[in-house]
């Protein structure tokens, strides 16, 4: 039990990071508050989402290798096909605001000059996208730890 509690702790603990990282890329993406030092957070911040999805990722492998229910039951639930299909998305969709982060942070560099307002709003939206599928993770996950549509 004490393995069990630990893994999923440190779960846990990876989501509310990703979470944050994701929470303050939105916060940052807004064009009256673009600043050269916006621009460079948003980069290292990015970098940390990065770090934090990587960490749930681990740590959730961890929890159906070595956790309770073993890895046999939870690789058969289509609920955390489900979860993983909405990560794989969200990874897929952070994609676009990465690049755009890392080429303002380049035209920085060279010209001092800040992205457009029109590129901040789509950043944003990009982002916002990304948020709002991630509520359904947690929605599958209760579900899931609940036996909803169990095998």
């Amino acid at each position: 039990m004490v393995l069990e509690s630990l893994l999923a702790y440190a779960h846990f603990t990876a989501i509310l990071g990703l979470v944050v990282f994701l929470t303050s890329e939105a916060a940052l993406c807004r064009s009256e508050w673009m600043n050269a030092a916006v621009v460079r957070r948003l980069v290292r911040v990015d970098l940390l989402y990065l770090v934090a999805a990587m960490a749930v990722l681990l740590t959730g492998v961890a929890r159906t290798v070595w956790g309770y229910k073993g890895i046999g039951w939870y690789w058969s639930q289509p609920l955390l096909h489900l979860k993983l299909t909405l990560f794989v998305v969200i990874g897929v969709l952070s994609i676009r605001p990465t690049l755009m982060f890392a080429r303002w942070r380049k035209t920085l560099a060279a010209t001092g000059a800040l992205p457009p307002e029109a590129e901040v709003r789509s950043a944003r939206r990009w982002v916002m996208i990304e948020a709002h599928l991630l509520i359904l993770v947690p929605l599958a996950a209760t579900m899931l730890a609940r036996g909803v549509w169990t095998r």
